[in-house]
């Protein structure tokens, strides 16, 4: 467990486990600038490796701070786990604490404290505190809390300072886009097509191998291999969470092209007018700098990578998203 000794008092709330750690990193950033990038929870699927997908339940103001409800959903010790939490925005102090609401086993009850700090040498430096409670205070259940904890930790602190120190340049990498088609047939068609990707290597000519896990929840593993108009196979593992109630799937890629530093998506299906649908793929993609050069060469620039990105994502979800269109239209025509 790291620890240093801080000139100023903290605002940590009061622990709700006997097991406490510390972890942090110093951040060659403003520390508003890092304050941002905590507080932005929508943005941590781009940022920290392990979180999947964030959902505000209820949002505080950016500026005043307050109360904020999340769910969340991330990796820990290869597994997706889920949980509900309450945090607390403070921008003035740049202190953001936060307590599990609803805990996912073996965790019984978790909190803990973001503090950024401003260094006398203009750097940033960034502690995070966690306590926590296993189920039963079983021993091995600790164990694995504590290894999870210590990963994602180190994990976070580390993505927070490589995505604070790049700065500006930030802007340039990442980007969002999208794909769509009406379908003039029944969302649960075009839900089942989206959602039983195991079965995609029969139905879409792009996908030669997908294997697919699933957890309770509707959380899926992927393993998939694409093949690309030059007949070359790419393999990419994704974990997507498919939300059937509201006909929508989320996802995170975990193995990402050299070019590509993290890549989110959603697939979502919405009313047109009576009896049509639009059907959209969205993509988030955020680039690593050095490895554009790697794979595009010294000369390539973020726009020539950016384009080249687009299309391939495109390619395939477009076709992906004629196929589903295809199946549902079908359907809708034999009912």
């Amino acid at each position: 467990m790291a620890t240093t000794a801080t000139t100023e008092p903290r605002k940590i709330p009061p622990a709700t486990g006997p097991h406490l750690t510390e972890h942090s990193i110093s951040v060659s950033a403003a520390p508003d600038d890092v304050y941002r990038l905590v507080a932005d929870v929508a943005g941590w699927p781009q940022v920290f490796g392990p979180t999947v997908h964030v959902e505000v339940l209820q949002e505080a103001d950016p500026l005043a701070g307050g109360e904020q409800l999340l769910r969340i959903w991330a990796v820990a010790n290869e597994q997706v786990r889920t949980w509900t939490s309450r945090r607390v925005l403070d921008p003035a102090a740049r202190v953001i604490t936060f307590r599990q609401v609803v805990s996912a086993a073996p965790v019984a009850a978790m909190g803990g404290t973001w503090l950024i700090e401003p260094v006398e040498d203009g750097t940033t430096r960034v502690v995070l505190l966690h306590d926590y409670r296993a189920v039963d205070d079983d021993p091995q259940a600790q164990a694995l809390i504590e290894r999870a904890v210590d990963r994602n930790s180190l994990a976070e602190l580390t993505a927070l300072k490589n995505a604070a120190e790049r700065g500006e340049d930030a802007a340039g990498l990442q980007f969002t886009f999208s794909d769509s088609v009406t379908v003039a047939g029944a969302a649960g068609d075009v839900y089942a097509f989206l959602d039983r990707a195991e079965l995609w290597p029969e139905r879409l000519p792009h996908v030669a191998r997908l294997d697919l896990t699933e957890e309770e929840s509707g959380i899926q593993h992927i393993d998939m291999d694409t093949r690309s108009s030059d007949g070359s196979i790419h393999n990419t593992t994704s974990v997507r969470v498919c939300f059937e109630d509201r006909k929508e799937i989320v996802y995170k890629q975990l193995k990402v092209p050299v070019a590509m530093r993290a890549h989110t998506g959603r697939w979502t299906i919405e009313p047109l007018d009576e009896g049509t649908l639009t059907v959209t793929s969205w993509h988030t993609v955020v680039l690593d700098h050095e490895g554009v050069r790697t794979a595009l060469g010294p000369q390539a620039t973020l726009a020539e990578a950016r384009n080249l990105v687009r299309k391939v994502l495109g390619t395939n979800s477009s076709t992906t998203l004629r196929y589903a269109q295809q199946f549902a239209e079908e359907a809708h025509g034999r009912t």
